[in-house]
C-alpha cells in the first residue's frame, strides 16, 4: 500500500475555506466530504481535512491555536512554475487570504507565501527539475 499523508486543519467557516480552495484550483473527496468536513485533495497521496472546530476538537485533548495569532506549521506545496506560485498567491489574496512573505528568489527554487482566511500559512513553491534530478550517485554508499 502507497503511503499517503493527510493533515487536518480547523477552519471556521466550512463553505469559505471550501469555496477558497476551489477557486484556487483545487477539488474535494465527496467520499470525505460533509457538513463537518472536506477532504482538500493535493494529490492522489495527499490531502488536507478541513474541519470545523467542534470536529477538529474531538481529535484531541490539547487546545487550538489561532492560526490568525501564531503559527503553528507551515504547508509547502509544489507548483508547475514561477508563473503559477506567483498565480496562486495572487488569487489567494484576490479571495481574501493575504500576503505572509515576500516571494524569495533562490536561483533553483522560487517561493512566496499566504495565509488563508483561517490564518494558515501556505508556501507555494517550484523547483527547478534540474536541481532535484538524480546524481547517479549511489546514496547508499
Amino acid at each position: 500500500m502507497t503511503r499517503m499523508l493527510f493533515v487536518n486543519l480547523p477552519v471556521a467557516d466550512l463553505p469559505r475555506a471550501m469555496d477558497f480552495w476551489s477557486v484556487l484550483g483545487f477539488s474535494f473527496n465527496p467520499q470525505f466530504t460533509d457538513e463537518n468536513a472536506a477532504c482538500l485533495v493535493i494529490s492522489e497521496h495527499a490531502g488536507v481535512m478541513l474541519l470545523t472546530p467542534p470536529m477538529f476538537a474531538r481529535f484531541t485533548t490539547q487546545p487550538v491555536p489561532d492560526a490568525q495569532q501564531t503559527t503553528g506549521a507551515l504547508f509547502a506545496i509544489t507548483c508547475e512554475s514561477r508563473e503559477a506560485v506567483d498565480a496562486m498567491v495572487g488569487t489567494a489574496i484576490a479571495q481574501g487570504g493575504r500576503a505572509a512573505m515576500p516571494p524569495q528568489d533562490h536561483g533553483f527554487m522560487y517561493q512566496w507565501s499566504f495565509r488563508d482566511p483561517d490564518g494558515h500559512h501556505w508556501e507555494p513553491f517550484w523547483m527547478d527539475p534540474a536541481a532535484v534530478a538524480p546524481s547517479g550517485d549511489d546514496p547508499a554508499a
